[in-house]
């Protein structure tokens, strides 16, 4: 079969939201085989699709709260797909825990998707190409794609630059870290999550996390909410999900606007990379080195030279 034939095969399984093409579909874009640029060039996005991202520290539920997300959001009639993001095996780079094992109860809908996504390296919480595989998602007809991070500390804050509305999770026991996490987490939420709010002083740590928030309010942001759940019993998530539901029927589309403008210069710069090999751009140091050397107009020059 041809890399056209092959592409063509996987853009009609998509558009018929077919399971294992979806699978193929996103190995493809993930390990940026050979054909995954035309797939991505050729897909139909919905932008009626919306992404959720569930965020937090280790240990805080997320894939509990995602799990309890899902039939809500089900039960609201939206076809829902998750990308559950792991740490990397040191050995394959594949994902080490698998959330889909965690979330099995779902393998047998036709309307849920779980695919679990390792970080391979990334230092944001998220896989390299999960902007890509959430459109390939969106071609898929999905209503809402939940992504939950891997466990982030201050600075993996990256979801906030792909969600439509991100929900950082907290538990009691973080309020000794939440200065430290001020300067990321704690500024990129739109809504905010104590979960295990049965566990002593839950409503005080509640009350901190808000008047923390409130130069955000003083900022304009009004819409950033502050709940509590006890994600294990159920206690909360209906009310998280409506939030959600929400929150998601008036896009912050300036947000989206900043958010296409940044991936269309990510992706013009890569493909302006492609044109520079390190070999040859040491090859000419090799031919035109001597005293005095300017690394700074050798870069410009290098630079300017036709293609």
């Amino acid at each position: 079969m041809t890399e056209r034939n092959r592409i063509e095969d996987l853009l009609i399984g998509l558009e018929k939201g077919h399971f294992p093409s979806i699978a193929r579909a996103i190995s493809l874009v993930e390990n940026k085989a050979e054909g995954f640029d035309k797939l991505l060039e050729s897909l139909t996005v919905s932008h009626q699709s919306v992404i959720t991202g569930i965020t937090g520290a280790p240990g805080a539920g997320k894939s509990t709260i995602t799990d309890g997300l899902i039939s809500r959001l089900l039960a609201a009639g939206k076809k829902v797909a998750v990308l559950c993001i792991d740490p990397s095996s040191p050995f394959h780079m594949g994902s080490l825990l698998g959330d889909r094992i965690r979330m099995n109860s779902w393998s047998d809908r036709q309307d849920v998707f779980i695919r679990s996504l390792s970080t391979r390296g990334s230092l944001g919480g998220l896989n390299p190409m999960v902007y890509e595989i959430a459109e390939v998602l969106k071609a898929a007809g999905f209503d809402h794609i939940l992504i939950e991070t891997v466990g982030v500390g201050q600075t993996e804050v990256e979801i906030s630059a792909l969600a439509d509305t991100t929900v950082v999770v907290l538990v009691p026991e973080g309020g000794d870290d939440i200065q430290a996490m001020k300067s990321g987490l704690m500024e990129i939420g739109d809504i905010y999550v104590v979960n295990k709010a049965d566990r002593p002083g839950a409503d005080i740590f509640l009350k901190n996390v808000r008047q923390m928030l409130d130069p955000a309010f003083r900022k304009g942001k009004e819409h950033i909410q502050v709940l509590k759940t006890v994600a294990l019993k159920g206690e909360g998530l209906d009310e998280l999900s409506k939030l959600i539901l929400d929150h998601a029927t008036h896009p912050d589309m300036e947000k989206r606007y900043r958010i296409l403008a940044s991936r269309v210069w990510n992706q013009v710069m890569e493909m302006h990379m492609r044109k520079y090999n390190l070999n040859e751009i040491e090859a000419e140091i090799r031919k035109t080195y001597k005293e005095g050397f300017n690394l700074y107009r050798f870069a410009k020059t290098y630079y300017q030279k036709p293609s």
